[in-house]
């Protein structure tokens, strides 16, 4: 098997993929826009290419780990022109389906197979290998995937048609954006309680309460240190609005998580664009206000 494969984008996560993958023995052709990501990258034996092209040449597969429909499409179209013989293109980013599809024809008529992989977990997860891809498309590209996966990722599955692995994506979200919220919450009502915050998340995190979330954030909000972000506030901004419109789209009310957009926008209002989502804490913190006790109202 030919273990080489490129990474377009290597950002927060495309570059711990990059790393993990040279810890197991691939080589790795990675390509970014950021000279001083490439720089950081090349530290760590990944090999850089002058641009996504050139990666497209080098690699048989190629993953796409970027920020915005534009940059996607930009590289798929890169791509597609590059002169590669056909080659499998693993998109990892969160995307709206339509974009998604966008990317699927401008590959598929250069004679690529592009797959929709999006990916669970955070940037801090992706470090210790504890992703989930959501795989859809071709299947027999998506099985020659599988090693690959599996040196990154702690789980992988064949979800179906192109577009499923979005779809999966956005429900995973969609718990995400809530669990986050309801993490700083719990966190501001035990601080109100006066309980130790430290105790709180040793003892909250692994019981029937605890989330994922709570696991990785609470901890954060305890400290009130939200950088390095694992899930920068902007970008989640970016993805809650691309569930918003899928839920829109299949007809399906989603109050919980239409409850939570307005934190996260106030955390954007307050400067916290570039922090890590856990910065909603101090959302809360400030809007949060003692509730009248049960029975209490005005003395006759």
């Amino acid at each position: 098997m030919d273990k080489t494969v490129g990474i377009v984008g290597l950002g927060i996560m495309g570059g711990a993929i990059a790393r993990n993958l040279v810890e197991r023995g691939w080589r790795v052709v990675g390509f970014d826009i950021d000279a001083a990501r490439c720089a950081e990258l090349a530290r760590d034996k990944v090999t850089i290419a002058e641009n996504a092209g050139r990666v497209a040449r080098d690699a048989p597969i190629i993953m796409t780990s970027l920020s915005s429909p534009e940059a996607v499409e930009d590289v798929a179209t890169t791509i597609a022109n590059s002169g590669a013989p056909p080659r499998i293109v693993v998109e990892l980013s969160t995307l709206s389906i339509p974009d998604k599809l966008r990317v699927e024809t401008i590959l598929n008529q250069a004679g690529h197979i592009a797959l929709d992989c999006p990916l669970s977990g955070t940037g801090a997860q992706a470090r210790n290998r504890d992703l989930v891809v959501y795989a859809s498309g071709d299947s027999a590209a998506i099985a020659r995937c599988a090693d690959l996966f599996a040196d990154f990722a702690k789980q992988s599955a064949d979800l179906g048609a192109y577009g499923n692995g979005s779809r999966m994506k956005f429900i995973a979200n969609h718990l995400v954006a809530i669990h986050n919220v309801a993490a700083a919450e719990a966190m501001v009502l035990a601080q109100r309680a006066g309980l130790d915050p430290k105790m709180v998340v040793d003892m909250i995190g692994p019981g029937a309460g605890g989330s994922r979330m709570f696991q990785m954030r609470a901890p954060m909000m305890v400290e009130g240190v939200y950088e390095p972000a694992t899930m920068k506030v902007s970008t989640w901004q970016k993805d809650m609005a691309i569930i918003a419109g899928f839920a829109d789209d299949v007809g399906c009310a989603i109050p919980l998580f239409t409850l939570t957009q307005p934190v996260y926008a106030q955390a954007l209002a307050m400067g916290l664009g570039d922090q890590d989502t856990a910065a909603v804490f101090e959302v809360l913190k400030q809007t949060i206000v003692t509730a009248p006790k049960a029975g209490a109202g005005p003395q006759g």
